[in-house]
């Protein structure tokens, strides 16, 4: 059974990404795993407290306390899902790429630009975002569950990719779906739609619960898709794998999506 993985570190970001996914193994029954890369024994930095300190001092207690605080934290959401807690020796970069193989998804926290601390997340989930096997979702603000899933559409790879995400999450929180599209340049298609309309017909009828709606933005990619997202429970991108962020969000454009976007932001693998 694929799980919902989530990154922590010690920063308060990290700990609503675990309630995020918290909230999300619990939407898809799945069980959580929370995990903490614990990076100092490759390091060879002394684990235990220091001569003369507390015995609940030294580096192994503080990430001890680090997956313990987000164990409650994910138990206070969802307190009848199965959580299990992992501390692999490794980068976090390293260690949940490894998860992303097996994962049904992996959620990260991110504090924005300029800032460090902790384990350094913040630029973890861009990365994930690129090279994971499955979809990853970056939490930077206090999320809400209320509010549309916008999915920013950019060709037909990329709908294919994104559609089939965001209608199951749009079903699973009972939210309207907002399908946008940029094009590459700024400027809106021609076409006032989106997709075909056998496309979305074909959508339709397979989550028939779900309210979708079609828009063309115009303007800076980035800002016109944060603007269509200001009051969206999730915003959903697509990722040419192993490559940056693609078509809706070119370079500094991913970096206004990841680290300004107010929803949480999933990114979507999409391969050609």
């Amino acid at each position: 059974m694929s799980s919902v993985v989530v990154g922590v570190d010690d920063s308060e970001a990290s700990l609503r990404a675990v309630e995020w996914a918290a909230a999300e193994a619990e939407r898809r029954g799945r069980p959580l795993e929370i995990v903490h890369a614990f990076i100092w024994p490759l390091l060879k930095a002394p684990l235990g407290p220091a001569p003369g300190a507390p015995p609940e001092g030294g580096l192994r207690h503080a990430a001890e306390r680090v997956v313990a605080t987000a164990l409650d934290r994910a138990r206070a959401v969802a307190p009848g899902i199965e959580v299990t807690t992992d501390m692999p020796e490794g980068d976090p970069l390293s260690a949940l790429l490894r998860r992303s193989h097996q994962a049904g998804l992996l959620v990260v926290g991110s504090r924005g630009l300029g800032e460090v601390g902790g384990l350094l997340l913040s630029s973890v989930g861009a990365r994930l975002g690129v090279v994971a096997h499955c979809p990853v979702v970056v939490v930077r603000e206090p999320a809400t569950p209320r509010g549309p899933v916008v999915a920013g559409i950019a060709g037909h790879g990329e709908s294919e990719a994104l559609l089939p995400f965001a209608f199951a999450h749009a079903a699973r929180t009972g939210n309207d779906l907002v399908l946008a599209h940029v094009g590459p340049d700024g400027s809106a298609d021609p076409s006032p739609t989106v997709l075909p309309e056998e496309t979305l017909t074909k959508w339709q009828e397979l989550f028939p619960s779900v309210t979708t709606v079609q828009k063309s933005l115009t303007g800076h990619p980035g800002k016109a898709l944060m603007h269509a997202a200001s009051a969206a429970s999730l915003l959903v991108v697509g990722s040419h794998h192993r490559r940056e962020l693609s078509a809706l969000v070119h370079g500094s454009v991913s970096q206004a999506v990841l680290h300004h976007a107010t929803c949480p932001v999933a990114i979507v693998q999409v391969h050609r």
